[in-house]
Protein backbone atom coordinates (compact mmCIF):
# COMPACT_ATOMS: atom_id res chain seq x y z
CA UNK A 1 0.00 0.00 0.00
CA UNK A 2 0.89 3.57 -0.53
CA UNK A 3 1.74 5.39 2.49
CA UNK A 4 1.38 9.20 2.37
CA UNK A 5 3.91 11.52 3.54
CA UNK A 6 2.25 13.96 5.74
CA UNK A 7 4.11 17.33 6.13
CA UNK A 8 3.29 19.74 9.48
CA UNK A 9 3.14 23.09 9.38
CA UNK A 10 6.46 23.59 11.36
CA UNK A 11 8.13 21.70 8.24
CA UNK A 12 6.63 24.54 6.06
CA UNK A 13 7.29 27.47 7.85
CA UNK A 14 11.01 26.41 8.31
CA UNK A 15 11.37 25.19 4.43
CA UNK A 16 9.85 28.77 3.26
CA UNK A 17 11.59 31.05 5.69
CA UNK A 18 15.39 29.40 4.61
CA UNK A 19 14.23 30.16 0.64
CA UNK A 20 13.11 33.30 1.28
CA UNK A 21 16.66 34.09 3.52
CA UNK A 22 18.77 32.45 0.92
CA UNK A 23 16.37 34.46 -1.77
CA UNK A 24 17.52 37.48 0.13
CA UNK A 25 20.84 37.27 0.83
CA UNK A 26 21.26 36.25 -2.67
CA UNK A 27 19.83 39.44 -4.54
CA UNK A 28 21.02 41.34 -1.92
CA UNK A 29 24.66 40.36 -0.93
CA UNK A 30 26.36 43.10 1.42
CA UNK A 31 30.00 44.07 0.53
CA UNK A 32 32.99 42.71 1.90
CA UNK A 33 36.12 44.02 2.27
CA UNK A 34 39.65 42.90 3.39
CA UNK A 35 43.00 43.78 3.62
CA UNK A 36 46.06 42.98 5.26
CA UNK A 37 47.43 45.44 8.63
CA UNK A 38 50.45 47.37 6.37
CA UNK A 39 53.17 46.45 8.42
CA UNK A 40 55.14 49.20 11.10
CA UNK A 41 58.32 50.57 9.77
CA UNK A 42 60.31 48.75 11.94
CA UNK A 43 59.20 45.60 11.21
CA UNK A 44 59.24 46.05 7.36
CA UNK A 45 63.09 47.52 7.45
CA UNK A 46 64.65 44.26 9.35
CA UNK A 47 62.28 42.53 7.01
CA UNK A 48 63.81 43.49 4.17
CA UNK A 49 67.36 43.14 5.38
CA UNK A 50 66.61 39.68 6.47
CA UNK A 51 65.25 38.79 2.89
CA UNK A 52 68.39 40.38 1.45
CA UNK A 53 70.48 38.57 3.51
CA UNK A 54 69.11 35.53 2.80
CA UNK A 55 68.59 36.45 -0.87
CA UNK A 56 72.83 37.32 -1.26
CA UNK A 57 73.57 34.36 0.65
CA UNK A 58 72.05 32.29 -2.06
CA UNK A 59 73.56 34.05 -4.57
CA UNK A 60 77.06 33.63 -3.22
CA UNK A 61 76.56 29.59 -2.46
CA UNK A 62 75.74 29.91 -6.48
CA UNK A 63 78.94 31.79 -7.23
CA UNK A 64 81.80 29.69 -5.39
CA UNK A 65 80.82 27.04 -7.19
CA UNK A 66 83.73 26.08 -9.75
CA UNK A 67 81.13 25.57 -13.15
CA UNK A 68 79.98 29.34 -11.97
CA UNK A 69 83.70 30.68 -11.08
CA UNK A 70 84.92 29.57 -14.72
CA UNK A 71 82.18 30.60 -16.87
CA UNK A 72 82.51 33.74 -15.11
CA UNK A 73 86.19 34.04 -15.51
CA UNK A 74 86.11 32.71 -19.16
CA UNK A 75 83.74 36.58 -19.71
CA UNK A 76 86.68 38.21 -17.45
CA UNK A 77 85.39 38.61 -14.75
CA UNK A 78 87.24 38.86 -11.71
CA UNK A 79 85.65 37.80 -7.66
CA UNK A 80 85.97 41.61 -6.98
CA UNK A 81 84.56 42.75 -9.77
CA UNK A 82 81.23 40.06 -9.31
CA UNK A 83 81.26 41.20 -5.63
CA UNK A 84 80.74 44.89 -6.35
CA UNK A 85 78.10 44.25 -8.72
CA UNK A 86 75.88 42.05 -6.95
CA UNK A 87 76.00 44.66 -3.83
CA UNK A 88 75.32 47.46 -6.12
CA UNK A 89 72.08 45.84 -6.96
CA UNK A 90 68.65 46.77 -5.41
CA UNK A 91 66.78 44.64 -3.25
CA UNK A 92 64.39 44.20 -5.94
CA UNK A 93 66.53 42.98 -8.07
CA UNK A 94 68.92 40.80 -5.72
CA UNK A 95 65.57 39.07 -4.88
CA UNK A 96 64.65 38.66 -8.90
CA UNK A 97 68.17 36.82 -9.16
CA UNK A 98 67.84 34.71 -6.09
CA UNK A 99 64.69 33.59 -7.08
CA UNK A 100 66.05 32.80 -10.95
CA UNK A 101 68.88 31.14 -9.07
CA UNK A 102 66.40 29.20 -6.99
CA UNK A 103 65.17 27.82 -10.76
CA UNK A 104 68.30 26.93 -12.14
CA UNK A 105 69.70 24.93 -10.22
CA UNK A 106 69.52 21.20 -11.92
CA UNK A 107 70.21 18.93 -9.08
CA UNK A 108 67.32 20.20 -6.69
CA UNK A 109 67.24 17.38 -3.89
CA UNK A 110 68.58 14.67 -5.74
CA UNK A 111 65.05 13.17 -5.19
CA UNK A 112 65.63 12.60 -1.89
CA UNK A 113 62.07 13.56 -1.15
CA UNK A 114 60.53 10.56 -3.76
CA UNK A 115 62.72 8.30 -1.74
CA UNK A 116 61.85 8.72 1.27
CA UNK A 117 58.26 8.55 -0.12
CA UNK A 118 58.42 5.35 -1.46
CA UNK A 119 60.17 4.13 1.57
CA UNK A 120 56.99 4.82 3.92
CA UNK A 121 54.76 3.48 1.36
CA UNK A 122 56.58 0.33 0.94
CA UNK A 123 56.78 0.28 4.83
CA UNK A 124 53.27 1.12 5.09
CA UNK A 125 51.86 -1.94 2.77
CA UNK A 126 53.87 -4.54 5.19
CA UNK A 127 52.48 -3.07 8.51
CA UNK A 128 49.06 -3.56 6.29
CA UNK A 129 49.72 -7.15 5.27
CA UNK A 130 50.93 -8.27 8.48
CA UNK A 131 48.18 -6.36 10.41
CA UNK A 132 45.32 -8.14 8.23
CA UNK A 133 47.57 -11.60 8.48
CA UNK A 134 48.07 -12.15 5.16
CA UNK A 135 51.06 -13.76 4.29
CA UNK A 136 52.90 -13.05 1.04
CA UNK A 137 53.95 -16.47 -0.65
CA UNK A 138 56.88 -16.28 -3.19
CA UNK A 139 56.59 -19.88 -5.76
CA UNK A 140 58.41 -20.81 -8.27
Amino acid sequence: MRQILRVTVFTQVVVWTLVLTTLVTGLFPSEGRAMLAPPSAKASESGTEQNRAADLQKIQSVLETKVVQQRLADYGLSQDEINTRVNQLSDAQVHQLATQVEAMIPAGDGGLGIVIALLVIAILAIVLVYLLDHRIQITK
